[in-house]
Protein backbone atom coordinates (compact mmCIF):
# COMPACT_ATOMS: atom_id res chain seq x y z
CA UNK A 1 0.00 0.00 0.00
CA UNK A 2 2.86 2.33 0.84
CA UNK A 3 4.40 1.89 -2.61
CA UNK A 4 1.06 2.62 -4.25
CA UNK A 5 0.66 5.87 -2.28
CA UNK A 6 4.16 7.00 -3.27
CA UNK A 7 3.43 6.18 -6.89
CA UNK A 8 0.13 8.11 -6.81
CA UNK A 9 1.92 11.13 -5.34
CA UNK A 10 4.52 10.93 -8.08
CA UNK A 11 1.81 10.85 -10.73
CA UNK A 12 0.07 13.84 -9.17
CA UNK A 13 3.31 15.81 -9.10
CA UNK A 14 4.10 14.97 -12.73
CA UNK A 15 0.62 16.12 -13.76
CA UNK A 16 1.07 19.39 -11.88
CA UNK A 17 4.50 19.89 -13.41
CA UNK A 18 3.32 19.25 -16.96
CA UNK A 19 0.34 21.60 -16.55
CA UNK A 20 2.72 24.32 -15.38
CA UNK A 21 4.85 23.64 -18.46
CA UNK A 22 1.82 24.04 -20.73
CA UNK A 23 1.18 27.47 -19.17
CA UNK A 24 4.86 28.31 -19.56
CA UNK A 25 4.77 27.40 -23.26
CA UNK A 26 1.74 29.65 -23.80
CA UNK A 27 3.52 32.58 -22.16
CA UNK A 28 6.61 31.99 -24.30
CA UNK A 29 4.50 32.14 -27.47
CA UNK A 30 2.45 35.14 -26.35
CA UNK A 31 5.55 37.17 -25.48
CA UNK A 32 7.15 36.41 -28.83
CA UNK A 33 4.20 37.01 -31.12
CA UNK A 34 2.70 39.92 -29.15
CA UNK A 35 5.80 41.76 -27.91
CA UNK A 36 8.88 40.27 -29.71
CA UNK A 37 10.26 39.12 -26.36
CA UNK A 38 12.15 35.83 -26.72
CA UNK A 39 12.75 33.67 -23.66
CA UNK A 40 15.65 31.22 -23.77
CA UNK A 41 17.17 28.80 -21.26
CA UNK A 42 20.96 28.92 -21.09
CA UNK A 43 21.18 29.53 -24.84
CA UNK A 44 18.58 26.89 -25.65
CA UNK A 45 15.57 28.02 -27.67
CA UNK A 46 12.20 27.56 -25.99
CA UNK A 47 9.86 28.66 -28.76
CA UNK A 48 8.04 25.78 -30.50
CA UNK A 49 9.18 23.25 -27.89
CA UNK A 50 6.84 20.64 -26.44
CA UNK A 51 6.33 19.82 -22.76
CA UNK A 52 8.87 17.00 -22.61
CA UNK A 53 11.52 19.06 -24.37
CA UNK A 54 11.04 21.97 -21.95
CA UNK A 55 11.33 19.71 -18.92
CA UNK A 56 14.43 18.06 -20.34
CA UNK A 57 16.07 21.47 -20.89
CA UNK A 58 15.26 22.47 -17.31
CA UNK A 59 16.93 19.30 -16.07
CA UNK A 60 20.02 20.14 -18.13
CA UNK A 61 20.00 23.68 -16.71
CA UNK A 62 19.93 22.36 -13.16
CA UNK A 63 22.95 20.14 -13.79
CA UNK A 64 24.74 23.00 -15.55
CA UNK A 65 24.47 25.50 -12.68
CA UNK A 66 24.46 22.76 -10.00
CA UNK A 67 21.23 24.09 -8.56
CA UNK A 68 17.65 22.99 -9.35
CA UNK A 69 15.79 25.09 -11.92
CA UNK A 70 12.14 24.08 -11.60
CA UNK A 71 9.33 24.72 -14.04
CA UNK A 72 7.41 26.42 -11.24
CA UNK A 73 10.22 28.93 -10.69
CA UNK A 74 10.51 29.50 -14.45
CA UNK A 75 6.76 30.05 -14.75
CA UNK A 76 6.69 32.63 -11.95
CA UNK A 77 9.67 34.43 -13.46
CA UNK A 78 7.95 34.49 -16.86
CA UNK A 79 4.82 35.99 -15.31
CA UNK A 80 6.91 38.67 -13.58
CA UNK A 81 8.55 39.60 -16.89
CA UNK A 82 5.10 40.21 -18.34
CA UNK A 83 4.44 42.99 -15.81
CA UNK A 84 7.21 45.13 -17.34
CA UNK A 85 6.95 47.28 -20.46
CA UNK A 86 9.94 45.91 -22.35
CA UNK A 87 11.22 46.63 -25.87
CA UNK A 88 12.02 43.70 -28.22
CA UNK A 89 14.21 41.52 -26.01
CA UNK A 90 16.03 38.22 -25.65
CA UNK A 91 16.08 37.05 -22.03
CA UNK A 92 17.69 33.99 -20.46
CA UNK A 93 15.08 32.91 -17.97
CA UNK A 94 17.39 30.21 -16.63
CA UNK A 95 20.01 32.77 -15.62
CA UNK A 96 17.32 34.97 -14.09
CA UNK A 97 15.96 32.11 -11.97
CA UNK A 98 19.49 31.08 -10.97
CA UNK A 99 20.37 34.59 -9.81
CA UNK A 100 17.03 35.08 -8.07
CA UNK A 101 17.78 32.09 -5.84
CA UNK A 102 20.71 34.05 -4.41
CA UNK A 103 18.81 37.20 -3.47
CA UNK A 104 16.35 38.03 -0.69
CA UNK A 105 14.01 40.42 -2.48
CA UNK A 106 10.64 39.86 -4.15
CA UNK A 107 10.55 38.49 -7.66
CA UNK A 108 8.95 41.69 -9.03
CA UNK A 109 11.63 43.93 -7.52
CA UNK A 110 14.37 41.55 -8.64
CA UNK A 111 13.22 41.43 -12.25
CA UNK A 112 12.72 45.20 -12.45
CA UNK A 113 16.27 45.79 -11.19
CA UNK A 114 17.83 43.19 -13.48
CA UNK A 115 16.12 44.50 -16.61
CA UNK A 116 16.29 48.23 -15.88
CA UNK A 117 18.80 48.72 -18.71
CA UNK A 118 16.00 47.95 -21.18
CA UNK A 119 14.82 51.52 -20.70
CA UNK A 120 17.90 52.75 -22.60
CA UNK A 121 17.30 50.68 -25.73
CA UNK A 122 17.14 52.80 -28.88
CA UNK A 123 14.21 52.18 -31.22
CA UNK A 124 15.07 50.50 -34.52
CA UNK A 125 13.25 49.81 -37.76
CA UNK A 126 12.69 46.34 -39.27
CA UNK A 127 15.28 45.31 -41.85
CA UNK A 128 14.67 43.66 -45.22
CA UNK A 129 16.88 40.63 -45.92
CA UNK A 130 17.77 39.00 -49.24
CA UNK A 131 19.37 35.56 -49.47
CA UNK A 132 21.74 35.46 -52.42
CA UNK A 133 22.02 31.72 -53.03
CA UNK A 134 19.84 28.92 -51.70
CA UNK A 135 22.08 25.99 -50.81
CA UNK A 136 22.62 24.26 -47.47
CA UNK A 137 23.26 27.43 -45.46
CA UNK A 138 20.78 29.52 -47.44
CA UNK A 139 17.90 27.16 -46.72
CA UNK A 140 18.74 26.94 -43.01
CA UNK A 141 18.85 30.74 -42.85
CA UNK A 142 15.48 30.89 -44.60
CA UNK A 143 14.02 28.44 -42.07
CA UNK A 144 15.35 30.44 -39.15
CA UNK A 145 14.36 33.84 -40.54
CA UNK A 146 10.80 32.70 -41.20
CA UNK A 147 10.45 30.79 -37.93
CA UNK A 148 11.64 33.86 -36.01
CA UNK A 149 9.69 36.51 -37.89
CA UNK A 150 7.23 37.05 -35.03
CA UNK A 151 5.56 40.43 -35.46
CA UNK A 152 8.01 41.26 -38.24
CA UNK A 153 9.79 44.10 -36.47
CA UNK A 154 13.26 42.55 -36.60
CA UNK A 155 14.54 41.00 -39.85
CA UNK A 156 12.21 40.21 -42.75
CA UNK A 157 13.13 37.73 -45.47
CA UNK A 158 11.89 39.41 -48.64
CA UNK A 159 13.66 37.67 -51.52
CA UNK A 160 15.90 34.80 -52.57
CA UNK A 161 18.24 35.10 -55.55
CA UNK A 162 19.26 32.07 -57.61
CA UNK A 163 20.64 31.45 -61.09
CA UNK A 164 18.67 29.98 -63.98
CA UNK A 165 15.10 30.26 -65.16
CA UNK A 166 12.42 30.13 -62.46
CA UNK A 167 9.90 27.65 -63.82
CA UNK A 168 7.04 26.08 -61.91
CA UNK A 169 9.07 22.88 -61.58
CA UNK A 170 12.06 24.82 -60.23
CA UNK A 171 9.85 26.56 -57.67
CA UNK A 172 8.35 23.22 -56.58
CA UNK A 173 11.84 21.76 -56.12
CA UNK A 174 13.02 24.80 -54.16
CA UNK A 175 9.96 24.54 -51.93
CA UNK A 176 10.49 20.82 -51.43
CA UNK A 177 14.14 21.25 -50.40
CA UNK A 178 13.11 23.91 -47.90
CA UNK A 179 10.22 21.84 -46.58
CA UNK A 180 12.12 18.56 -46.03
CA UNK A 181 15.77 18.16 -45.11
CA UNK A 182 17.56 14.81 -44.78
CA UNK A 183 19.68 16.07 -41.86
CA UNK A 184 17.56 18.69 -40.10
CA UNK A 185 14.15 17.17 -40.67
CA UNK A 186 10.84 18.73 -41.60
CA UNK A 187 10.40 22.50 -41.53
CA UNK A 188 8.01 23.44 -38.73
CA UNK A 189 5.85 25.62 -40.91
CA UNK A 190 4.14 25.79 -44.29
CA UNK A 191 5.78 26.18 -47.71
CA UNK A 192 3.90 26.57 -50.98
CA UNK A 193 4.52 28.28 -54.32
CA UNK A 194 3.00 31.19 -56.25
CA UNK A 195 4.17 30.60 -59.80
CA UNK A 196 2.45 33.66 -61.28
CA UNK A 197 4.46 35.92 -58.99
CA UNK A 198 7.62 33.74 -58.93
CA UNK A 199 7.42 33.43 -55.16
CA UNK A 200 7.55 31.01 -52.28
CA UNK A 201 4.83 31.42 -49.67
CA UNK A 202 6.47 30.57 -46.35
CA UNK A 203 4.29 30.59 -43.24
CA UNK A 204 1.84 32.71 -45.21
CA UNK A 205 4.41 35.38 -46.15
CA UNK A 206 5.54 36.05 -49.72
CA UNK A 207 9.24 35.62 -50.49
CA UNK A 208 10.15 36.69 -54.02
CA UNK A 209 12.35 34.35 -56.08
CA UNK A 210 14.68 36.36 -58.34
CA UNK A 211 16.82 34.96 -61.13
CA UNK A 212 20.14 36.75 -61.75
CA UNK A 213 23.64 36.03 -62.99
CA UNK A 214 25.14 39.31 -61.82
CA UNK A 215 24.27 40.97 -58.49
CA UNK A 216 24.63 44.51 -59.81
CA UNK A 217 21.84 43.93 -62.36
CA UNK A 218 19.12 43.49 -59.73
CA UNK A 219 16.73 46.27 -58.79
CA UNK A 220 15.32 45.18 -55.44
CA UNK A 221 13.17 48.30 -55.15
CA UNK A 222 10.91 46.87 -57.88
CA UNK A 223 9.76 44.35 -55.29
CA UNK A 224 9.30 46.89 -52.49
CA UNK A 225 12.65 46.01 -50.92
CA UNK A 226 14.64 48.90 -49.43
CA UNK A 227 17.89 49.25 -47.48
CA UNK A 228 18.35 45.48 -47.57
CA UNK A 229 20.98 43.26 -46.03
CA UNK A 230 22.23 40.85 -48.71
CA UNK A 231 23.41 37.55 -47.25
CA UNK A 232 25.61 35.92 -49.88
CA UNK A 233 25.88 32.17 -49.33
CA UNK A 234 26.90 31.16 -52.87
CA UNK A 235 30.61 30.78 -52.11
CA UNK A 236 31.31 32.45 -55.46
CA UNK A 237 32.29 35.89 -54.15
CA UNK A 238 35.23 35.79 -51.74
CA UNK A 239 36.90 39.25 -51.78
CA UNK A 240 35.87 42.85 -51.30
CA UNK A 241 35.87 43.76 -54.98
CA UNK A 242 33.49 40.93 -55.85
CA UNK A 243 31.25 41.46 -52.83
CA UNK A 244 31.01 45.20 -53.45
CA UNK A 245 29.06 44.35 -56.60
CA UNK A 246 26.06 43.67 -54.36
CA UNK A 247 26.10 47.29 -53.19
CA UNK A 248 25.53 48.45 -56.77
CA UNK A 249 22.07 46.86 -56.67
CA UNK A 250 19.21 49.27 -56.06
CA UNK A 251 17.75 48.65 -52.61
CA UNK A 252 20.86 46.98 -51.12
CA UNK A 253 22.88 48.66 -48.35
CA UNK A 254 24.85 45.97 -46.48
CA UNK A 255 26.46 42.64 -47.42
CA UNK A 256 27.24 39.60 -45.28
CA UNK A 257 29.07 36.65 -46.85
CA UNK A 258 28.86 33.20 -45.24
CA UNK A 259 32.47 32.26 -45.94
CA UNK A 260 35.97 33.55 -45.19
CA UNK A 261 36.80 36.52 -47.42
CA UNK A 262 39.74 38.76 -48.22
CA UNK A 263 39.86 42.51 -47.72
CA UNK A 264 36.89 42.69 -45.34
CA UNK A 265 36.40 42.04 -41.61
CA UNK A 266 36.15 38.32 -40.83
CA UNK A 267 33.86 38.13 -37.81
CA UNK A 268 33.29 35.46 -35.20
CA UNK A 269 30.25 36.88 -33.46
CA UNK A 270 30.87 37.19 -29.74
CA UNK A 271 34.63 37.47 -30.20
CA UNK A 272 35.34 40.48 -32.43
CA UNK A 273 32.09 41.83 -33.85
CA UNK A 274 32.21 45.02 -31.79
CA UNK A 275 35.55 45.96 -33.34
CA UNK A 276 33.80 46.72 -36.65
CA UNK A 277 30.81 49.04 -36.63
CA UNK A 278 28.05 48.72 -39.25
CA UNK A 279 28.03 52.53 -39.24
CA UNK A 280 31.38 52.50 -41.05
CA UNK A 281 31.62 49.02 -42.61
CA UNK A 282 29.28 47.84 -45.39
CA UNK A 283 30.64 44.35 -46.15
CA UNK A 284 31.22 41.66 -43.52
CA UNK A 285 32.35 38.03 -43.52
CA UNK A 286 30.97 35.46 -41.06
CA UNK A 287 34.21 33.45 -41.44
CA UNK A 288 33.87 29.63 -41.58
CA UNK A 289 32.00 27.10 -39.48
CA UNK A 290 35.27 25.73 -38.05
CA UNK A 291 36.59 29.20 -37.19
CA UNK A 292 33.33 29.96 -35.38
CA UNK A 293 33.59 26.66 -33.49
CA UNK A 294 37.15 26.93 -32.21
CA UNK A 295 37.74 30.67 -31.71
CA UNK A 296 35.39 31.11 -28.70
CA UNK A 297 37.03 28.22 -26.82
CA UNK A 298 40.53 29.38 -27.78
CA UNK A 299 39.68 32.84 -26.46
CA UNK A 300 38.53 31.35 -23.17
CA UNK A 301 41.77 29.36 -22.83
CA UNK A 302 44.01 32.26 -23.87
CA UNK A 303 42.42 34.62 -21.37
CA UNK A 304 42.49 32.00 -18.59
CA UNK A 305 45.87 30.32 -19.06
CA UNK A 306 47.68 31.81 -22.07
CA UNK A 307 48.44 29.81 -25.22
CA UNK A 308 52.07 29.21 -26.27
CA UNK A 309 51.25 27.27 -29.44
CA UNK A 310 49.12 24.41 -30.64
CA UNK A 311 47.69 22.26 -33.40
CA UNK A 312 44.06 22.05 -34.51
CA UNK A 313 42.70 18.92 -36.17
CA UNK A 314 39.15 19.10 -37.49
CA UNK A 315 37.17 15.93 -38.04
CA UNK A 316 34.68 17.39 -40.49
CA UNK A 317 31.52 16.08 -42.11
CA UNK A 318 31.80 15.70 -45.86
CA UNK A 319 30.52 18.57 -47.99
CA UNK A 320 29.09 19.16 -51.44
CA UNK A 321 32.58 20.06 -52.65
CA UNK A 322 33.60 16.39 -52.49
CA UNK A 323 32.71 13.68 -54.97
CA UNK A 324 30.09 11.04 -54.18
CA UNK A 325 32.09 8.51 -56.23
CA UNK A 326 35.73 8.53 -57.28
CA UNK A 327 36.24 11.15 -59.98
CA UNK A 328 38.49 14.00 -61.03
CA UNK A 329 38.77 16.88 -58.55
CA UNK A 330 40.86 20.04 -58.48
CA UNK A 331 42.32 18.96 -55.13
CA UNK A 332 44.03 15.72 -54.30
CA UNK A 333 42.06 13.21 -52.17
CA UNK A 334 38.79 15.18 -52.35
CA UNK A 335 38.05 13.31 -55.55
CA UNK A 336 37.60 10.05 -53.64
CA UNK A 337 34.11 8.88 -52.65
CA UNK A 338 33.04 11.05 -49.70
CA UNK A 339 30.70 8.55 -48.07
CA UNK A 340 33.26 5.72 -48.16
CA UNK A 341 36.51 7.36 -47.05
CA UNK A 342 38.15 9.42 -44.38
CA UNK A 343 39.90 12.08 -46.41
CA UNK A 344 42.85 14.15 -45.22
CA UNK A 345 42.63 17.69 -46.58
CA UNK A 346 43.80 21.15 -45.70
CA UNK A 347 41.98 23.77 -43.65
CA UNK A 348 42.82 27.41 -43.15
CA UNK A 349 41.24 27.44 -39.69
CA UNK A 350 44.56 27.92 -37.87
CA UNK A 351 45.33 31.11 -39.78
CA UNK A 352 41.69 32.19 -39.92
CA UNK A 353 41.46 32.28 -36.12
CA UNK A 354 44.07 35.05 -36.09
CA UNK A 355 41.88 37.25 -38.29
CA UNK A 356 39.22 37.28 -35.58
CA UNK A 357 41.59 36.96 -32.62
CA UNK A 358 45.00 38.41 -33.59
CA UNK A 359 46.73 37.48 -30.31
CA UNK A 360 47.01 33.92 -31.69
CA UNK A 361 48.78 35.02 -34.89
CA UNK A 362 51.43 32.43 -35.84
CA UNK A 363 50.75 30.18 -32.84
CA UNK A 364 48.54 27.54 -34.45
CA UNK A 365 48.85 24.92 -37.17
CA UNK A 366 45.86 23.06 -38.57
CA UNK A 367 44.69 20.23 -40.74
CA UNK A 368 41.41 18.48 -41.50
CA UNK A 369 39.97 15.03 -42.04
CA UNK A 370 36.66 14.75 -43.89
CA UNK A 371 34.69 11.77 -42.62
CA UNK A 372 31.62 9.84 -43.88
CA UNK A 373 28.89 11.71 -41.97
CA UNK A 374 26.66 14.31 -43.68
CA UNK A 375 26.73 16.79 -40.77
CA UNK A 376 28.23 17.22 -37.32
CA UNK A 377 31.95 17.88 -36.87
CA UNK A 378 34.63 17.80 -34.19
CA UNK A 379 37.69 19.98 -33.58
CA UNK A 380 40.56 18.63 -31.50
CA UNK A 381 42.67 21.39 -29.95
CA UNK A 382 46.14 20.26 -28.78
CA UNK A 383 47.52 23.27 -26.91
CA UNK A 384 50.67 24.20 -25.03
CA UNK A 385 49.66 26.70 -22.33
CA UNK A 386 51.66 29.25 -20.33
CA UNK A 387 50.12 28.63 -16.91
CA UNK A 388 49.77 25.03 -15.80
CA UNK A 389 46.25 23.70 -15.41
CA UNK A 390 44.48 20.50 -14.47
CA UNK A 391 41.56 18.98 -16.34
CA UNK A 392 39.25 20.29 -13.62
CA UNK A 393 40.57 23.86 -13.75
CA UNK A 394 40.38 23.96 -17.55
CA UNK A 395 36.80 22.70 -17.50
CA UNK A 396 35.82 25.17 -14.79
CA UNK A 397 37.31 28.05 -16.78
CA UNK A 398 35.40 27.14 -19.93
CA UNK A 399 32.22 26.56 -17.94
CA UNK A 400 32.43 30.08 -16.51
CA UNK A 401 32.57 31.49 -20.06
CA UNK A 402 29.57 29.38 -21.00
CA UNK A 403 27.63 30.70 -18.00
CA UNK A 404 28.30 34.44 -18.23
CA UNK A 405 30.10 37.02 -20.32
CA UNK A 406 30.35 37.73 -24.04
CA UNK A 407 30.56 34.08 -25.16
CA UNK A 408 27.46 32.57 -23.55
CA UNK A 409 25.74 32.21 -26.94
CA UNK A 410 28.85 30.69 -28.48
CA UNK A 411 29.94 28.00 -25.99
CA UNK A 412 27.66 25.19 -24.90
CA UNK A 413 29.16 23.20 -22.04
CA UNK A 414 28.40 19.49 -22.30
CA UNK A 415 28.57 17.21 -19.27
CA UNK A 416 27.42 14.09 -21.12
CA UNK A 417 29.47 10.90 -21.04
CA UNK A 418 27.66 9.64 -24.12
CA UNK A 419 28.04 12.55 -26.59
CA UNK A 420 28.45 11.50 -30.23
CA UNK A 421 28.20 13.44 -33.47
CA UNK A 422 24.50 12.81 -34.14
CA UNK A 423 23.65 14.24 -30.70
CA UNK A 424 24.89 17.70 -31.57
CA UNK A 425 22.91 18.11 -34.81
CA UNK A 426 20.52 21.00 -34.33
CA UNK A 427 22.59 22.79 -31.67
CA UNK A 428 22.45 26.58 -32.06
CA UNK A 429 25.77 27.23 -30.30
CA UNK A 430 28.77 27.07 -32.66
CA UNK A 431 30.96 25.42 -29.99
CA UNK A 432 29.92 22.39 -27.94
CA UNK A 433 32.63 21.83 -25.36
CA UNK A 434 32.98 18.14 -24.41
CA UNK A 435 34.09 18.47 -20.78
CA UNK A 436 34.43 14.74 -20.19
CA UNK A 437 36.92 14.36 -23.05
CA UNK A 438 39.38 17.02 -21.81
CA UNK A 439 42.95 15.82 -21.26
CA UNK A 440 45.73 17.53 -19.30
CA UNK A 441 49.31 16.28 -18.93
CA UNK A 442 50.84 15.65 -15.52
CA UNK A 443 52.80 18.92 -15.61
CA UNK A 444 49.65 20.80 -16.66
CA UNK A 445 51.35 22.50 -19.60
CA UNK A 446 49.68 20.55 -22.40
CA UNK A 447 45.93 20.19 -22.79
CA UNK A 448 43.75 18.51 -25.40
CA UNK A 449 40.22 19.84 -25.87
CA UNK A 450 37.36 18.38 -27.90
CA UNK A 451 34.92 20.85 -29.43
CA UNK A 452 31.90 19.55 -31.37
CA UNK A 453 29.95 21.70 -33.80
CA UNK A 454 27.00 21.44 -36.12
CA UNK A 455 28.80 22.82 -39.14
CA UNK A 456 25.46 23.79 -40.73
CA UNK A 457 22.95 24.68 -38.00
CA UNK A 458 25.32 26.11 -35.40
CA UNK A 459 27.11 28.15 -38.05
CA UNK A 460 23.82 29.44 -39.46
CA UNK A 461 22.90 30.77 -36.03
CA UNK A 462 26.22 32.61 -35.86
CA UNK A 463 25.38 34.13 -39.23
CA UNK A 464 21.99 35.19 -37.85
CA UNK A 465 23.58 36.81 -34.81
CA UNK A 466 25.99 38.74 -37.01
CA UNK A 467 23.17 39.66 -39.40
CA UNK A 468 21.20 41.25 -36.56
CA UNK A 469 24.30 43.22 -35.55
CA UNK A 470 24.99 44.39 -39.11
CA UNK A 471 21.31 45.27 -39.59
CA UNK A 472 21.27 47.18 -36.27
CA UNK A 473 18.20 45.32 -35.05
CA UNK A 474 19.88 44.08 -31.91
CA UNK A 475 17.35 43.61 -29.15
CA UNK A 476 17.82 44.21 -25.46
CA UNK A 477 19.45 41.09 -24.07
CA UNK A 478 19.96 39.48 -20.68
CA UNK A 479 22.01 36.31 -20.61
Amino acid sequence: MQHTEVYEKELAFQTKRRRATVNFIKIISDYWYDDTIELILFRNQLLDRNVSEILSLLEYAGHFVEKPISIFDALEMAKAIGKLDLPPSKLDIGKLVYEFHSCDTSIDVFIAEKLIAAEKVVHFEPRDVVLYGFGRIGRLLARELMARTGKGNLMRLRAIVTRGEITETVLEKRASLLRDDSVHGEFRGSVSIDFENSSLIINGSTVKMISANKPEEIDYTKYGIQDALIIDNTGAFRDKKALDRHLKSKGASKVLVTAPAKGIPNIVYGVNHQEHSPDTVDVFSAASCTTNAITPVLKAIEESFGIVNGHLETIHAYTNDQNLVDNMHSKYRRGRAAALNMVITETGAGKAVAKAYPILEGKLTSNAIRVPVPNGSLAILNLRIENAASKESVNQAVKSYALEGSLVEQIKYSMSNELVSSDIVGTASPSIYDSNATIATADGKNIVLYVWYDNEYGYSHQVMRLARYVSKVRRFTFY
